[in-house]
């Protein structure tokens, strides 16, 4: 089956609604690939010609990266999930609704849709002719599945699909919120302080607002 790229609008991404999954897997995540440079954050740092913690500085850079995504719900460099949907009694004779639960504002890939039959012992490939992408409701619309669902497993369909980068994380002011963070991270590397310690400082928080879906 081939891959598809879709396109998403971003009025519609990362719009947080209930949703019918069961459960989800964050399955593959770059945790390699560096966002801020070293030049960047050792700038931001003071730290010129000091290369004593760079291995230190990578890490930090990794971990406020993550960070920021999970505070915006946006991929700076593309997540794969799996997501498993149960529960399809009512839904018999009609389509099926699958709410995926993190989209991107630059697309999603859709890489498979599995189902779970009384024949298999493994899920099997549903073609991509039954399903298409509905972006206003970030979720996959089933047009056909097998007439015998396996009763015996909890969650019977099984999607698996993969965020876009967001171009949003190569903006001036999401990344110099990413080194304030990330300073904020060198500076306090431990939970315990007499002040009040944030875990997304305001300075970070109010660059970052324009650029966090409202959720409903």
């Amino acid at each position: 089956m081939s891959v598809q790229n879709i396109p998403l609008s971003p009025f519609f991404a990362n719009s947080r609604q209930p949703f019918n999954y069961a459960k989800i897997e964050q399955i593959s995540r770059d945790i390699s690939t560096a966002w801020l440079t070293l030049d960047e954050i050792t700038q931001q740092l003071n730290l010129f010609e000091d290369e004593s913690q760079d291995a230190y500085l990578s890490s930090v850079e990794l971990a406020t990266r993550m960070a920021i995504e999970d505070y915006l719900g946006l991929t700076i460099f593309p997540v794969t999930y799996r997501v498993y949907y149960g529960d399809f009694g009512s839904y018999s004779n009609s389509n099926v609704y699958l709410d995926l639960p993190e989209v991107s504002e630059t697309g999603i890939v859709i890489n498979s849709v599995k189902c779970y039959t009384n024949s298999n012992t493994v899920p099997v490939t549903i073609v991509s002719s039954d399903y298409s992408y509905d972006p206003t409701g970030n979720r996959i619309i089933l047009s056909n599945i097998p007439n015998e669902i396996n009763d015996n497993v909890a969650n019977p369909i099984v999607v698996t699909y993969s965020t876009n980068a967001s171009f949003i994380a190569q903006y001036p002011v999401v990344k110099q919120a990413g080194l304030m963070l990330l300073t904020h991270i060198y500076n306090n590397r431990s939970t315990t302080s007499e002040r009040i310690v944030r875990d997304i400082p305001y300075g970070v928080a109010m660059l970052l607002r324009p650029y966090k879906p409202l959720v409903m």
